[in-house]
């Protein structure tokens, strides 16, 4: 892409947000922040960004992340805003996950030991919870929340000490997603499914009922032992199930090629409670075992549109993975976990011009695949006709012009040749040559000739 062409994206982007800071000086700061997280800095530091903008020292990218006067919740909302003109698609998907962030020392807001799927284990670190929008078009972080563990909100002085505002309390993973699903409801996004991993808690019923009454499909995954109307738990459900109830899908492309399982699926009964006499939904189970290993079996619980053919629920469960991708992308490519702030305010802020800088790079990025469609549609400026159909005549055809004659040249009559002298043959044995004859075909005036190339 043409760097004109990256710089007006990433103004108009800046200029949609910047009149959330009401003064020049933070502006400035805002934009020199962003435009590092973007560029070729080792490491997104408030140092290393303030070298590149030029700073003789971080102070002031220091100051925007902690004391100056501006709301990151409403540069989300913006981001929102901008996600749902760029990246906006009717079968969009919002996607729920949490990522963890490895950190050291006791200071850091709500960090402490605990697992994180990020790292695979347990460690002192600190959890947020995240929205992804995923679209045909792309997938950008849309929205987040901070996870406070009990340690944290039963220690007001250690809240206070952090700048934890007084109305955190604490909140489970699944109080936070929950709360982020309903923002992203109310926002311009166009959202038909929503889908989320089943881990602390997220596979209570609360948060399906919810999005049930908000009409909104889902694909959750749930644990194994979780259980479902009029099933029981699920895993003996799905033992239950023949052979010939497995049915091969791919549920996406992978960083490998398509991810392909052989998926089960049951439809549930209705229930009288929730759907009524006439339901317009249906509520299933599903179930996608892998090729290499059959023991590993996953759990989801879904609702779609009565109607809805199983290659689109698991459409919808596959499109979990893209968050992933997703966080991948903003940790490497826009410094979304190198942060150096400990206070509740600046992890924030930090985290939200990430995701800002993430989506530039979304719309950017989807514009060029855009682009590039375009160009292997679209025919070349002067087409070569096909040679089954003859070339159109010219609109003013171009008379022919005379041959041109020579008046110096004149043509002379043919002659017989002359028959010559009989020459005797030799009757000794030449001698060798010292060179090669070498037999070559070429074409002099369109008739096809020998030649014998000599070569020492």
């Amino acid at each position: 892409m043409r760097p004109d062409v990256w710089s007006a994206e990433l103004e108009e982007l800046l200029v949609r947000i910047g009149h959330r800071f009401r003064r020049v000086d933070l502006r400035r700061r805002m934009r020199a922040y962003v435009h590092g997280l973007l560029g070729p800095v080792g490491r997104e530091n408030s140092w290393q960004l303030a070298e590149h903008a030029g700073h003789r020292t971080p102070a002031g990218l220091q100051h925007l992340l902690s004391r100056a006067c501006w709301d990151p919740d409403e540069i989300r909302d913006d981001l929102q805003e901008y996600a749902a003109e760029k990246l906006g698609d009717p079968a969009g998907v919002l996607i729920i996950d949490d990522t963890g962030f490895i950190r050291k020392g006791t200071v850091s807001a709500g960090v402490q030991r605990q697992y994180s799927g990020t790292a695979g284990r347990t460690e002192n670190c600190q959890i947020g919870v995240f929205a992804a929008y995923a679209s045909v078009k792309g997938r950008a972080l849309v929205d987040r929340e901070r996870c406070l563990p009990k340690s944290w909100t039963s220690d007001p002085d250690r809240c206070a000490q952090a700048k934890i505002p007084d109305e955190r309390a604490f909140a489970a993973k699944g109080d936070l997603a929950k709360a982020i699903i309903m923002r992203a409801l109310a926002s311009p996004l166009p959202i038909a499914r929503v889908t989320a991993d089943s881990a602390d808690g997220r596979q209570e019923w609360r948060l399906r009922r919810m999005l049930e009454k908000a009409g909104v499909g889902y694909a959750l995954a749930v644990p194994k032992s979780q259980h479902a109307h009029a099933v029981g738990r699920i895993d003996f459900a799905i033992a239950r199930a023949p052979e010939d109830a497995w049915e091969r899908h791919s549920c996406g492309a992978g960083a490998k090629g398509p991810r392909v399982y052989d998926w089960a699926a049951a439809r549930l009964p209705a229930i009288d409670d929730f759907d009524g006499d006439g339901p317009t939904h249906d509520r299933w189970v599903l179930a996608p075992r892998s090729l290499a290993r059959p023991d590993e079996i996953a759990c989801y619980l879904a609702y779609a549109p009565t109607g809805t053919p199983i290659a689109e629920l698991v459409r919808i469960a596959g499109a979990r993975w893209a968050i992933e991708e997703a966080f991948q992308t903003a940790k490497n490519e826009c410094g979304l976990d190198q942060y150096e702030v400990r206070r509740y305010p600046g992890w924030h802020r930090h985290i939200t011009l990430a995701m800002l800088a993430h989506a530039a790079l979304t719309v950017l990025r989807a514009r060029a695949l855009d682009t590039g469609k375009q160009k292997r549609i679209l025919p070349a400026h002067n087409p070569e006709p096909r040679r089954d159909t003859p070339p159109h005549p010219p609109a003013h055809p171009t008379p022919l012009r005379p041959r041109r004659t020579d008046p110096a040249r004149v043509d002379l009559a043919p002659t017989t040749p002359a028959p010559g002298p009989h020459l005797p043959l030799q009757t000794t044995r030449p001698q060798p040559l010292s060179t090669v004859a070498v037999l070559d075909r070429v074409s002099l005036m369109g008739w096809s000739v020998d030649r014998m190339c000599l070569s020492d």
